[in-house]
């Protein structure tokens, strides 16, 4: 493992029915402190998997996890005190209905991280800010369009100060009008350096953000390297075909 990796996966198994499915079948990959890692691949090929595992969200079949210096996939493993260092944005925003933005926003801090209630709501207001929304801590989030929920579930994980940010495909279930507005988000955080893995079909941004593009197809890495290889120089006939059909 080396010094600048956050997470080494080795040989990462995740099989069901008995192994009749494969959705992960021996991966190994290392992403780097302050990297943007952007997996992309056909709907089915273990992307979605392999995120779900770096926090066990998916608990793999076999292999191991190493994070921080910390193997989670050990046997007794305090799983729980190791994601409170992983943000993970979803496909769905995740959001208290019952709850205001603000309260969505620091009931984490407080009872997780033992934050006072001052100092969660300080810093709520300083990201809402940052993303625009800081009139609306006090909404409730069916006040709120896709796009704006977006944005308050990728403040929610900020707010618990993460060592890397984990998104699963954030952009799918939104409007194509409200895709910008979180892509914007995630380019910033990149741009200060935030570590990040993102399973995304949005290949402009993988273009433009992403420090490496790895292409999983059937459960496996089948290619990886920076954007300009990935998309300018495929070495696969599999890349090839899938990025024809991708990049009209």
């Amino acid at each position: 493992m080396s010094d600048n990796a956050l997470i080494k996966v080795t040989d990462l198994h995740k099989h069901y029915k008995g192994g009749v499915i494969k959705a992960l079948d021996g991966v190994s990959i290392d992403v780097n402190r302050g990297e943007v890692i952007v997996i992309i691949g056909p709907s089915g090929s273990g992307k979605s998997t392999l995120l779900r595992s770096l926090n066990l969200l998916e608990w793999p079949t076999s292999g191991s996890i190493v994070f921080d210096g910390a193997e989670i996939t050990a046997p007794k493993t305090n799983i729980n005190i190791h994601r409170q260092k992983m943000g993970m944005v979803f496909q769905h925003f995740n959001l208290f209905p019952h709850m205001t933005i603000m309260k969505n926003l620091t009931i984490a801090p407080i009872k997780l991280l033992g934050i006072s209630k001052e100092d969660a709501e300080k810093r709520a207001l300083e990201l809402l800010d940052r993303v625009g929304l800081k009139d609306r801590a006090n909404a409730y989030p069916s006040q709120l369009s896709g796009g704006q929920k977006q944005r308050i579930a990728i403040v929610r994980s900020l707010c618990m100060n993460p060592q890397v940010m984990l998104f699963d495909e954030p952009t799918s279930a939104l409007d194509p009008e409200m895709v910008g507005e979180v892509l914007d988000v995630m380019k910033e955080l990149a741009q200060e350096g935030m570590t990040m893995a993102v399973v995304t079909h949005e290949m402009g941004f993988a273009k433009e953000v992403g420090t490496r593009v790895v292409f999983m197809d059937e459960g496996r890495i089948i290619e990886q390297g920076t954007p300009d290889e990935i998309f300018n120089n495929p070495q696969s006939e599999r890349l090839k075909d899938f990025l024809a059909k991708v990049l009209i």
